[in-house]
């Protein structure tokens, strides 16, 4: 910022993320619609080629809601509220946990039993061959809802019970309308589109130290258009007030500081890489042990 101080111009709420949350929402319900008398195999099939993409995209939406980027920090609340509307056509409640969890996450990034986005001791010793990398892909969606409850339980809140209430209302009503093959159609979307999904190679690029030394990675491939740019890591960790639209240009403002960082264009490959590396495992990430007083949410 010292360098760079046009870079805080960019601090600033995004609001179309408003309106491309909305249409995304609105692309859900019209394909729970249209997925309804479809045969079995198609509501499968369309789960993971359409119903994934916009899930995955949609905790992106979310994630970048939790950092007040819809509404701006002045409107705190507002970007909470939205946070719930987002997740409703995910099926399960998360919105509200997740910001919680997160900004944990960026406070104390490696803090052992702070910082849930690191895997459990179970994880790093179980998830050790080949073929368990792979099985852990495939269930890194379970392993993130359940990782918090072992690292790092926290009291249940008042926006939380209101994000499980209104999330099982909106399951009933689509039930009730459109019956178990839309329900189907969401969950499976949101589980298949968390575990073993091209998006879903964000988890690991982001942190794994694939280089010792290094422990964030950037990511500059397509896929960032799907993801509101969360794929640039660095940026997002060094400036988390900027919305991920504006990433880039952090990036081109000051790329001195990180053209020449360890980087990845594929995410798929970031994928093959971990299962077939048999140095890298969930062991791999950074973890601090924690001095002085800890804040959380």
């Amino acid at each position: 910022l010292a360098k760079h101080p046009e870079i805080k111009a960019l601090m600033k709420p995004d609001y179309n993320l408003i309106w491309v949350v909305v249409l995304m929402v609105l692309a859900q319900l019209t394909a729970f619609y249209l997925v309804k008398d479809l045969d079995w195999k198609w509501v499968i099939f369309w789960a993971y080629v359409f119903g994934s993409c916009i899930s995955h995209s949609m905790t992106l939406a979310i994630h970048e809601i939790s950092h007040n980027s819809a509404f701006g920090n002045n409107k705190a609340m507002w970007n909470r509220w939205f946070g719930i509307f987002a997740n409703l056509p995910l099926g399960l409640p998360y919105s509200i946990s997740f910001k919680r969890y997160h900004m944990d996450h960026h406070r104390y990034l490696g803090g052992d039993g702070i910082d849930v986005d690191i895997p459990t001791n179970f994880e790093g010793w179980f998830f050790c061959t080949r073929f368990r990398k792979f099985i852990w892909i495939v269930l890194q969606p379970f392993f993130y809802a359940i990782r918090p409850l072992c690292i790092n339980p926290k009291p249940i809140t008042r926006l939380e019970i209101i994000n499980l209430l209104a999330q099982l209302s909106f399951d009933v009503v689509i039930h009730y309308l459109w019956g178990v093959k839309s329900i189907f159609y969401m969950l499976a979307g949101s589980v298949l589109g968390l575990g073993l999904h091209p998006i879903s190679g964000h988890f690991i690029a982001e942190h794994y130290m694939f280089l010792k030394g290094h422990e964030t990675y950037s990511y500059y491939g397509p896929l960032n258009l799907l993801t509101f740019n969360v794929g640039y890591h660095n940026e997002h960790h060094d400036f988390p007030n900027i919305p991920g639209k504006s990433l880039p240009l952090v990036k081109k403002i000051a790329a001195e500081y990180y053209d020449n960082l360890p980087q990845y264009n594929s995410w798929i490959k970031v994928l093959y890489d971990f299962v077939m590396d048999d140095t890298i495992s969930p062991y791999s990430r950074m973890k601090r042990q924690l001095k002085g007083e800890v804040k959380q949410d």
